[in-house]
């Protein structure tokens, strides 16, 4: 069998989240978040960078709130499509976040908000697929890619992902992927 390329896999699993019935998802994402919350790293963090889910990926949205209810600074990207840069910024609730670039949920840019990703104790990463490695298969755009390649080894990176987004080994990895140091899955 040919080895598929980083697009091949890409639209395959992308396809599997779409199909992905609503009451399973739910059900994962449940699984996932217990999984987060018991994870040393997360209890040990002051400061998290989350990732704003949408179109299907593993739901951030209810571990935001658990760690805001926990009193952690919670963070999220905000795009900055001139540049393909992430800024790291704080968020007191949710509610707060509007549709931004992509379509994907970010808060308004406030300069106060701005937090230097060095202060960052834990950072989620959505991927489209993870393998056995815990490298990384992304949407392709690479902001994940470039952030990450910022970040001190010392600051913990988990990727969050349904079963169906592991796969055995990534191919083509080119040297600006990163991946990323656990992967929790349901």
């Amino acid at each position: 069998m040919a080895q598929q390329t980083k697009q091949e896999i890409r639209q395959k699993i992308l396809d599997l989240i779409h199909r992905q019935q609503e009451e399973e998802a739910v059900h994962k994402n449940k699984v996932i978040c217990s999984k987060l919350l018991i994870l040393p790293d997360f209890q040990k963090a002051k400061t998290i960078l989350f990732y704003c889910s949408f179109n299907g990926e593993v739901n951030t949205f209810p571990m935001m709130e658990k760690a805001i209810e926990f009193k952690k600074r919670v963070a999220v990207p905000f795009i900055k499509k001139e540049t393909k840069q992430i800024i790291v910024m704080l968020i007191e609730s949710t509610k707060e976040l509007v549709s931004g670039s992509y379509g994907i949920p970010e808060p308004p840019f406030k300069p106060a908000n701005v937090v230097d990703p060095l202060d960052l104790d834990l950072v989620l990463v959505p991927g489209v697929a993870f393998d056995k490695a815990n490298n990384r298969l992304g949407r392709g755009a690479g902001y994940y890619d470039r952030f990450l390649s910022q970040l001190p080894s010392t600051i913990p990176t988990v990727g969050l992902a349904y079963d169906f987004q592991l796969v055995p080994a990534l191919t083509g990895l080119e040297p600006h992927d990163r991946p990323v140091a656990h992967v929790l899955t349901n």
